[in-house]
């Protein structure tokens, strides 16, 4: 799933670089100076991205002298860094400028500039609307779920990754931006024109099913969406079970991810991650619902944060995973103040679930494999599941 999406800003081009953020939903992610406050200086970030060639973390104290070398021969510094990170090999570290850097972080607030609709990758490669706020420039150009994307700004968008859409679709962040879409509504192809404005993301979203169950879907862990989550099991009723959809979440905060999954787990570890050497574990708060009966649904498009919220439901037996397998994003970002202002978020290390199990690069497999875990089929295959789990409870 695309939308405002995928938290991770993608490198220029220019400098060498690929695409990329968050959050399902339009979906996507400082030490930094003052200017750039941060609640949790040392909070590490699990993030989505498009696949880059793997490689090594980068050395964060040649990278400062590399910007810094090039402000001093009246250069760009953010661009040095760019092509310093590209060289490097961390194929999600990436770099912004000052402006670029206050986008990325009002994302994880829980807003960003887009057109209001969430996309998604079909089987045979095509990228369609899942959905649209109604609100949005998307609603009120009179795009539909089910419309297919074919070009952005006069670019074909099949074959391209997520990210790479994402990243079209929010364009440079600036609010009242055109960005030309070419759609397809059975035998109508048209391009619309919509002009990008600043929403408000709405990372958790609660149902009530036909049968009693309680179907939370998580676009994205930006900040204040895992306690949205525990807040729905707690207010759901005695006995009903819980469809937890994750499809096309592409990641956040790990704090976040970790209050998650206290809604379900009574304390305990979430995950262990490395932080240039140094072991660190992610624990879940004590009082969560350890009975209530759980379905995961996950996909290609669930990613990072969400995956380490995946990895420990199921290595802790607390719900059934079903859908295909996750994306494979299992490495943690922190951020580095540059000389010049620009900031640089740079792999430190990576996580693994409660089992000992490693993401990045091999995704998690589900307890039941559905298709391509997107659409009706598996959310239907989901709650039969969860309807035969609540009958054995």
């Amino acid at each position: 799933m695309l939308g405002p999406g995928s938290c991770r800003r993608p490198r220029r081009r220019g400098a060498g670089a690929a695409l990329t953020l968050v959050f399902a939903g339009v979906l996507a992610a400082a030490v930094v100076t003052d200017s750039l406050p941060r609640e949790k200086p040392d909070e590490p970030r699990a993030l989505s991205e498009a696949a880059r060639p793997a490689g090594a973390t980068v050395d964060r104290r040649a990278l400062s002298a590399a910007a810094a070398e090039a402000i001093a021969d009246g250069k760009s510094g953010t661009q040095a860094a760019e092509e310093f990170v590209s060289r490097s090999g961390d194929r999600w570290g990436a770099v912004y400028d000052r402006r670029e850097y206050e986008e990325f972080e009002q994302a994880l607030d829980g807003t960003y500039t887009g057109v209001g609709l969430s996309a998604r990758r079909t089987a045979d490669g095509r990228v369609e609307v899942a959905r649209v706020r109604a609100e949005g420039p998307a609603g009120r150009a009179g795009l539909q779920a089910g419309d297919r994307l074919r070009s952005i700004d006069g670019r074909p968008v099949d074959g391209l990754s997520v990210s790479e859409v994402v990243s079209l679709l929010r364009g440079d962040g600036v609010s009242g931006s055109a960005v030309a879409l070419g759609v397809e509504r059975g035998r109508a192809v048209w391009t619309a024109t919509l002009y990008r404005v600043r929403l408000a993301t709405e990372p958790v979203t609660v149902q009530r099913l036909d049968d009693g169950a309680v179907l939370i879907r998580v676009a994205a862990f930006t900040k204040g969406a895992g306690e949205r989550v525990r807040e729905a099991v707690r207010a759901a009723p005695a006995g009903a079970g819980v469809l937890l959809d994750l499809r096309g979440n592409s990641g956040g905060l790990v704090s976040e991810a970790a209050v998650a999954a206290s809604a379900f787990l009574d304390g305990g570890l979430v995950a262990t991650y490395d932080v240039e050497g140094e072991q660190r574990a992610v624990y879940a708060e004590s009082g969560g619902d350890t009975h209530r009966p759980v379905v995961a649904l996950i996909d290609g498009g669930t990613m990072s944060a969400a995956e380490l919220l995946t990895g420990a439901l199921q290595d802790r037996g607390r719900a059934v995973t079903v859908g295909s397998r996750t994306f494979g994003k299992g490495s943690v970002q922190m951020p580095s103040a540059l000389p010049g202002g620009s900031v640089a978020e740079l792999t430190v290390g990576h996580y693994r679930t409660p089992a000992g199990h490693g993401v990045d690069g091999r995704g998690i497999v589900p307890d039941l494999t559905v298709g391509d875990g997107a659409g009706e089929p598996a959310e239907k295959r989901a709650r039969t599941v969860l309807s035969g789990l609540r009958g054995g409870s």
